[in-house]
């Protein structure tokens, strides 16, 4: 059944989508009124309870790469596409038992603040300032890619403009409504997001007697056994093991994910966050592989291909197959909140590092007020923001799935080993994290500009320098191997005094506040 509708605006697309913005916009406008403070502003007065956080952590996490971008590979590459579905999951329970206690302990606002505890302020902030905002910006360009195509494709608008809409919106409820907008902006959006999805499957599966039996036959019957076996996606062992590490530990390194836990009130409530947060990830990684058979299934190939080349629609199209052009609009707005949401949070989280690593902590030695504080990070935001628009344009056609695959990448090689290496090794001095932080991040960056990745799908090479294109197994490594021989070569006795005390301090909170 041919699907029509897409690029051509419809009421319940308009509908949908002007409700989830006056909704965000009146949500900014009441967080606004109790943003007052750098503690309101970043991390939303410490008032959010666990299970809002894990619902908040859901939607920071549950972002355009897992709704659009596996529903994507799936419907294209067939089940090979769920190894971006398992090894998002996987990382969670990683970041609970490793680094959620710690953090929440022993930080302020950022992750740096974990870092500069017993190492030297100034070249640790600069550093994970750095892995910070190359994070950032990695991430933030997949979601505005996803942003780009769905508006231009529900609206008929122009791929550039649809960026720039996004972007403005965005912008509107950071600078205005910090933490606390972002917070409850991100827990409307992830309820809405299983609602649609469960909405979805339920309609979806009713067509195959409820059977997954049936549904891998007809996909099978279709398109050959390959679509149900591994191998398009992953061709190259060591292209599967280099994805895996980086979805893997990627996660413990995510600045916005790792912002969340300075929101609840103790370390007790971050552990129950995990645990909330876990279970909704879960779920929805469960249903959206199911989603993109679905897509292929019902809608075909052909169509998801010739709608978007990276198959980031599919999903939008499965749903206007199900119920519709209000369906359609329905998911469609699900998708925008997503993405909205998800930009938020980084760009949040970019501009947390600029202002309160780079600039309270470094130019101005911890000694700016408040007011000055929120005046940075407002402008920060501002500069997070328009970087966010112009690499949305830039890279154009890219499934998102892939591109957060490749920001993970550098969050577990940048700030990964040097924020875990802090909290377990007293030998772990300011040289070793900040060359750990440093050479990590350009690394992961440097391999992913030589990658096919780049070097071949954007600047149009005809081969690339470096064969794989998920630098993970390389630049992970380089990072934790960076920080111990930078460690031993340049010890640090101040720090390794001072990690008794840390230990102390991350196991009871004391002096957490």
């Amino acid at each position: 059944m041919p699907v029509t509708s897409l690029g051509q605006p419809t009421a319940s697309g308009i509908f949908f989508f002007l409700l989830f913005v006056a909704v965000s916009l009146l949500i900014t406008y009441w967080a606004s009124r109790r943003t007052r403070t750098a503690v309101d502003y970043y991390a939303a007065a410490r008032s959010i309870s666990a299970a809002q956080n894990g619902l908040a952590l859901a939607g920071d996490y549950l972002s355009a790469a897992s709704f659009l971008g596996i529903a994507g590979l799936v419907a294209l590459k067939g089940i090979d596409g769920m190894i971006y579905a398992i090894g998002f999951l996987v990382g969670w329970p990683v970041l609970l038992y490793l680094v959620a206690e710690p953090l929440r302990n022993l930080g302020k606002f950022t992750f740096a603040d974990v870092l500069a505890y017993r190492l030297q302020n100034r070249p640790i902030r600069i550093a994970a300032g750095l892995g910070s905002i190359l994070t950032v910006l990695a991430y933030t360009t997949a979601q505005m890619v996803g942003a780009g195509n769905l508006v231009k494709l529900m609206f008929g608008i122009d791929y550039n403009v649809s960026i720039f809409i996004v972007g403005i919106v965005m912008l509107i409820y950071v600078l205005f409504g910090g933490m606390i907008a972002t917070t409850w902006v991100q827990i409307v959006k992830a309820i809405l997001l299983l609602i649609g999805v469960t909405l979805m499957i339920i309609l979806g599966m009713g067509k195959f007697d409820f059977s997954v039996t049936k549904l891998m036959a007809e996909v099978g019957a279709k398109y050959g056994r390959s679509m149900l076996e591994p191998g398009p996606v992953n061709t190259n062992i060591w292209e599967a093991i280099s994805l895996g590490l980086g979805l893997m530990f990627g996660p413990l390194g995510l600045p916005h994910i790792l912002m969340r836990f300075y929101t609840v009130p103790n370390a007790k409530e971050a552990r129950k966050s995990l645990l909330w947060a876990t279970w909704w990830i879960a779920y929805f990684y469960c249903l959206i592989p199911i989603g993109g058979l679905l897509a292929v299934a019902l809608v075909g190939k052909q169509i998801i291909a010739q709608v978007d080349k990276g198959g980031n629609m599919a999903a939008p199209l499965l749903a206007e197959l199900l119920g519709g052009t209000p369906f359609l609009g329905f998911l469609a707005a699900v998708a925008f909140a997503t993405i909205l949401a998800v930009v938020a949070g980084l760009t949040l989280a970019g501009a947390s590092a600029l202002s309160h690593d780079i600039y309270v902590n470094v130019l101005k030695r911890g000694k700016a007020t408040e007011a000055e504080q929120v005046r940075v990070a407002r402008g920060a935001t501002l500069v997070m923001g328009l970087l966010a628009i112009l690499l949305g344009i830039i890279f154009k056609g890219q499934n998102v799935a892939f591109m957060v695959g490749l920001a993970f990448a550098i969050a577990c090689s940048a700030n990964f080993p040097a924020l875990f290496l802090s909290i377990v090794w007293r030998r772990l001095s300011t040289v070793g994290a900040t060359a750990a932080i440093v050479v990590g991040a350009l690394t992961a960056a440097t391999l992913i500009f030589l990658s096919p990745t780049v070097w071949v799908d954007v600047l149009k090479h005809s081969a690339p320098i470096f064969p794989l294109k998920n630098p993970a197994l390389i630049s992970m490594p380089i990072g934790f191997v960076v920080a111990i021989v930078g460690s031993l070569l340049c010890p640090d006795k101040e720090a390794q005094a001072k990690f008794e005390a840390q230990k102390i301090r991350s196991y009871l909170a004391v002096g957490a506040e």
